[in-house]
């Protein structure tokens, strides 16, 4: 499908995903869809990769698994039929604990944690739009991971908000609230790539 084919007033559903080309990437957040980045940079994957490498280690073993993108992930409003969903994402990495939430295609209901690697074409709607579905969908912690600067923000949800974020370097490691004993070196997350240019 492409962008001329759009039109502003129609709501974009899960059944207009199932019908786009399989070569086409799109992600619909309440009823308006976003073409995804056909192309993201060698940093954006290394860092997604470490990230996910990272988290699946940890996981192994565990009720809880790890996901890098893509994969539909279908935020309900209530009980409407899959086809009818109007919000639909692929998270560049996320956590699901309730194995009841997936299928052999797509997570249907909110991952336990969602990370984002920004880029400029998505950091808007990645620090906006997502930001407030994951709060209102109940996403219990939300990480936005700046390649570049070498930082990661994470979002806590408490009382249904999130509150004041934690901001992290390089040159730190990072706890999460879902995982008592996971411990993220970034030093290990933002390693340079060898020979790459800056």
């Amino acid at each position: 499908m492409s962008i001329s084919a759009l039109t502003s007033d129609t709501i974009y559903t899960y059944a207009h995903v199932l019908a786009w080309s399989e070569h086409e990437r799109w992600e619909i957040l309440q009823g308006v869809p976003y073409a995804m980045s056909p192309a993201p940079t060698i940093r954006h994957q290394e860092v997604a990769g470490a990230l996910y490498r990272i988290l699946g280690n940890y996981m192994q073993g565990k009720v809880c698994r790890v996901f890098i993108a893509p994969l539909d992930v279908l935020l309900t409003e209530g009980q409407e039929p899959d086809e009818q969903i109007q919000t639909v994402i692929q998270p560049d990495v996320f956590v699901v604990c309730d194995k009841a939430k997936l299928d052999k295609r797509r997570c249907k209901g909110a991952p336990d944690l969602i990370i984002e690697v920004l880029s400029p074409a998505t950091a808007r709607k990645d620090r906006r739009e997502k930001f407030l579905l994951y709060e209102k969908h109940g996403v219990k912690e939300y990480w936005l991971v700046e390649p570049d600067a070498k930082l990661i923000t994470a979002f806590i949800l408490k009382d249904d908000q999130y509150g004041r974020p934690n901001i992290y370097s390089d040159e730190e490691e990072m706890k999460t609230s879902i995982f008592a004993d996971l411990i993220v070196n970034l030093a290990e997350v933002f390693a340079d790539i060898e020979g790459e240019e800056d």
